[in-house]
This record gives C-alpha cells, structure tokens and sequence, in this order.
C-alpha cells in the first residue's frame, strides 16, 4: 500500500468511527461535551504513559478514554447537585483535568514527543509514517487498524442497542419508565465517545475531532426525517468530506486535519444555504397559492351578489 493511499484511507477511517457516534450526540445535543472530553482525556494519556511507559500501549486508549469519561460523570453529579446549571459543570471540570496534563507534562515528561500542539492539533501525516508490516508486506497506517477497531466496536454497540439508542435519544423519561437502564447506556455510549476521540488523537488532534463528530451529523440532520437515514447521510458526508478535504489540502499544500475541518464546514454551509433557499421558495409559493385563492374566492362573492 503506498504512503498517500494509506493516508486517504487513515482520513476516511477515522471520519467514520467518529461521525457515526455523531449522529447520536447531536440529537442528544451533547456536541460541546465532545469538547470537553477531547481535552480531559490528555490527563489520561499521560497517566497511562506513566504505568506502560510505552505511546503505542492500549492501555493508553482506555486510561484516557476513563479520564474523559470523568468530565460526562462529574458533569451530571454537578447537575443533580441542582447548584450549577448549563454546560457550567463542562467548564469547571475539563479545563481542570488538561491543565492537570499539561503540569504532568511538563513537570514529569519534558523530552517526551507529546506536546500540547500535537494533542490539540494533530497529524494524519505523522499518525500514517508508523506502518504495520506482516510477513514483508506493508498493510498501510497501523493506526488505520486502530481505527477500524474502534469503528467495529461501535457499529456492534449500535447495532446491538439500537432500538434503546434511539428510544432514549428522543424521549429518556419515556425509556425510563419502560424499564430501560438509561444511565447505564447513557454511560457507555459517552465512554464510547471517548474511546473514539483518544483513538483520533494522533490523527486529528483534540480540537478538530470535534469537527469530525458533530459537523456531519449536524449536516444530514438538515435532510434526514429518520434515524436511520441520517446515520446513512452522516457516514456519507463523513467519507466524502475527509476525503476531498484532504485533496484540497494536499493541493493547497495545506494542514491535513485543519483542511478536513474547513471543508466538512464549507459543506454544512452550501447545504444549509440550500435548505434555506428551497424553504423560501416553499414560502413564497404557498404565499402565491394563498394570494391566489383569495382572488378566487373574492371573485366569487363578487358574482354572487352582482344583480
């Protein structure tokens, strides 16, 4: 597999692992939590690095998959406490875990490769010079299978809960009143989210891996009517748009994710102008329908009462 096929590939992949957990936390308007968890898992990172001492452990997917598990709980114990309201428990939880990871850092790990600009940014570039090599082949990117992993963990997760995904995305007092453990799949569909945005981390960076998730989702919710439709359309322009994107970058000679990121938002820009733009036309013409039934219908009274 060569070097640029491997990269498409470790683009498309991750777009896909990430946007596929998207549709569920833009309908459940959880998005700005994404944020708050791409950087609380660097703490996460850090720890587990301090136990394996090895980047490429898999230990490290789930201690900072964990520490990002703790903003989404700490959140909700906030809430319940009934004292602070809004994303207010995000803002007080999260920057004090990346702040506790960047101390660690800089205190405890200063000649290791993991800075904050690598964290926050990311390189698909970088995350693909790593190649997985079986018997003299090379097989392409092994982050790549890294995150094909994770996409088959959460396609068996969804496919598994689906029904109760859907029940509790659109009415959780509705589920919870049948029965359904709402907390316990509350929990694991974030921690989920949170496996998928360390597994992302190499690639795409803490910042932009909220582009990944909540940007394609955000855009079929424009089109799509049902659930499974806007799935389709979000692993649609998931693929689509990581893959022109990273052409676009690759022609302007550009940041790899950061071209991803700008044209996933050109493309929930041309489709919100279009949706837009057929809603007035919509408008008008039941406007003019209207006008013109009124005529009709003042014509009408007008014959009626002509002598």
């Amino acid at each position: 597999m060569s070097f640029l096929i491997g990269v498409i590939l470790l683009a498309v992949g991750t777009a896909l692992a990430c946007a596929l957990l998207g549709a569920f936390v833009v309908l459940r308007r959880n998005s700005m939590l994404v944020d708050a968890i791409g950087h609380a898992v660097f703490p996460g990172i850090v720890v587990g690095y301090w136990f394996t001492q090895d980047l490429s452990s898999p230990w490290l997917l789930l201690a900072a998959a964990l520490s990002g598990l703790i903003v989404v709980l700490g959140s909700e114990l906030l809430e319940r406490t009934g004292l602070v309201a809004g994303d207010a428990p995000q803002g007080l939880i999260f920057p004090a875990l990346f702040s506790i990871g960047i101390l660690m850092v800089s205190t405890h790990f200063s000649n290791l490769h993991l800075d904050t600009h690598t964290v926050l940014v990311g390189d698909l570039n970088l995350a693909a010079f790593d190649q997985l090599v079986i018997g003299g082949t090379v097989l392409g990117p092994t982050h790549l299978y890294v995150m094909l992993g994770v996409l088959a963990l959460d396609v068996a997760f969804i496919a598994l809960c689906y029904p109760a995904l859907k029940l509790t995305t659109f009415n959780q007092s509705y589920a919870a009143s049948l029965g359904l453990r709402t907390v316990a799949l509350n929990t694991t569909l974030m921690f989920l989210v949170a496996l998928t945005v360390t597994a992302a981390f190499y690639a795409v960076g803490a910042i932009l891996v909220l582009a990944l998730i909540v940007v394609p989702a955000a855009t079929a919710a424009l089109l799509a009517h049902r659930m499974s439709t806007m799935i389709a359309l979000t692993l649609g322009f998931a693929a689509g748009g990581s893959f022109l994107g990273f052409w676009l970058a690759y022609v302007l000679n550009a940041a790899t994710s950061a071209g991803i990121a700008v044209f996933l938002g050109l493309m929930f820009t041309a489709v919100l102008l279009v949706r837009h733009l057929l809603g007035a036309q919509r408008r008008r013409q039941a406007g003019y329908q209207l006008i013109r039934e009124s005529a009709a219908q003042a014509v009408q009274r007008s014959e009626v009462h002509t002598p």
